[in-house]
């Protein structure tokens, strides 16, 4: 195998291993009317009806495993994802992501509605994933679906970290921050799938069944730091302000003694695996972080001044090894280019070591859709740089005005896998021989 199929070979088993249907046959188990989690069990057979919700990019695939795990139990299912599929006695809803339209509102109203109506007697599942924030929204009034829209438009253009935007999002919001889960009676479980640096519940997905710390006060401080307090629609002002006076009703700020969450999925997990995988390859691989964050091209520069000490001086570790990353990045929007963050690291990586025959660098987004594009990452090596050098490309041009999908493209770099039903973050990997 060559080095760049060795490192696709991880990525692909570590992505694997993230796929809902192999982390929900590793933690669920139903026998006998109990189903059983993590040592804790629920006696469905005590239950008048079973009810499986959920909402995120690996919603429709976990659904589909706890399916296969309850059989009849179920009595019926209703979850949201960002492509319709078809599931047995489950309803998909097909919404939209990144950006909010009229089906998140839709889809927010749906589950409301149907987990409102829930009794004391009935047990819901909700399946958790990224992507949850846009695939599900009720705008808090007097905020309009547009104004949100802009709203998040510009968190996301200005670079604001998700952590960050999510507090935004569920202070101005009737279904995150815990406000979902509020609406039930009923007993019941979260399986959550996260994308979240560290693993945060309060930030998974906005948090519609979890609860939220966070407050209007630090969500007026986050518009304020990005400059984007006198830029947001009166509508949104007034409800922070209402918020901040007391006049609206905050996140609760406690867990619902109702709701178990469960973390089934996440980042390290996959870097374990792909630490496995690269090994039994013959590489000695370290997990570095899965906490990698900031802009895009910083991180790939911090990465690649790692790798080259490596090279050169044999510290921390002797080549060859491979360096493993997770995380999420982002990218400030400087022009009208297509990418997408783990892209535009992979062309800030190859702009660092060039033609180096030394360095080969993989990022890639495990949901398998990186920003507006239909790639899922890139990998590049020496070879890459010199079919760009052989095409006439100025990774420079193409880095200013955010365009790394065309520049990746036409040196045939891109990873394309397809939206993968799951979602725990991106994958970066350096291998340095």
């Amino acid at each position: 195998m060559t080095n760049r199929e060795k490192m696709m070979a991880v990525f692909r088993d570590a992505l694997d291993s993230a796929l809902p249907g192999n982390l929900v046959r590793d933690t669920l188990r139903y026998e006998a009317g109990i189903l059983m989690i993590e040592g804790k069990s629920y006696r469905l057979g005590d239950c008048r009806e079973v009810h499986l919700f959920g909402s995120g990019k690996a919603s429709v695939e976990t659904a589909r495993a706890v399916k296969a795990v309850l059989g009849d139990r179920l009595t019926e299912g209703f979850v949201v994802s960002n492509y319709g599929a078809a599931l047995d006695g489950i309803a998909v809803f097909e919404s939209s992501h990144p950006v909010l339209t009229e089906n998140s509102v839709r889809a927010a109203e749906i589950l409301m509605r149907k987990m409102s109506v829930l009794s004391a007697d009935d047990f819901l599942i909700y399946v958790l994933s990224g992507g949850s924030s846009a695939l599900i929204e009720k705008p808090a009034p007097p905020i309009a679906l547009a104004e949100m829209q802009g709203l998040v438009k510009g968190l996301l253009a200005n670079g604001v970290p998700i952590g960050e935007m999510n507090v935004v999002r569920k202070h101005l919001s009737l279904v995150k921050g815990g406000r979902l889960g509020r609406l039930s009676k009923a007993r019941g479980i979260v399986l959550v799938v996260s994308d979240v640096i560290g693993d945060d519940l309060e930030a998974i997905g906005s948090a519609p069944m979890f609860f939220d710390r966070s407050s209007f006060a630090d969500t007026h401080a986050i518009l304020k730091k990005y400059g984007l307090w006198e830029a947001s629609p009166e509508s949104v002002r007034t409800a922070i302000q209402k918020g901040l006076s007391g006049e609206m009703e905050e996140t609760p700020k406690g867990p619902n003694p109702l709701i178990d969450h469960f973390l089934i999925g996440s980042n390290l997990k996959i870097l374990r695996k792909a630490k496995e995988k690269a090994e039994a390859l013959g590489i000695p691989a370290r997990i570095m972080s899965s906490r990698l964050r900031g802009e895009a091209g910083e991180a790939a520069r911090a990465i690649l001044a790692i790798g080259e000490e490596i090279a050169t001086t044999g510290q921390p570790f002797s080549p060859p090894v491979c360096l493993l990353f997770g995380g999420e990045t982002t990218v400030t929007l400087k022009g009208d280019g297509m990418g997408g963050r783990n892209q535009e690291m992979a062309l800030a990586a190859l702009r660092e070591f060039q033609g180096n025959p030394r360095f080969c660098f993989l990022s890639a987004g495990t949901d398998g859709i990186d920003g507006l594009s239909d790639a899922a990452g890139a990998l590049v090596d020496h070879a890459s740089w010199e079919r760009a050098q052989a095409l006439g490309l100025r990774i420079d041009d193409f880095l200013a005005r955010n365009d790394s999908y065309r520049f990746l493209q036409q040196t045939g770099d891109l990873i394309m896998t397809g939206p993968t039903g799951t979602n725990v973050m991106d994958m970066t990997a350096l291998l340095i021989v």
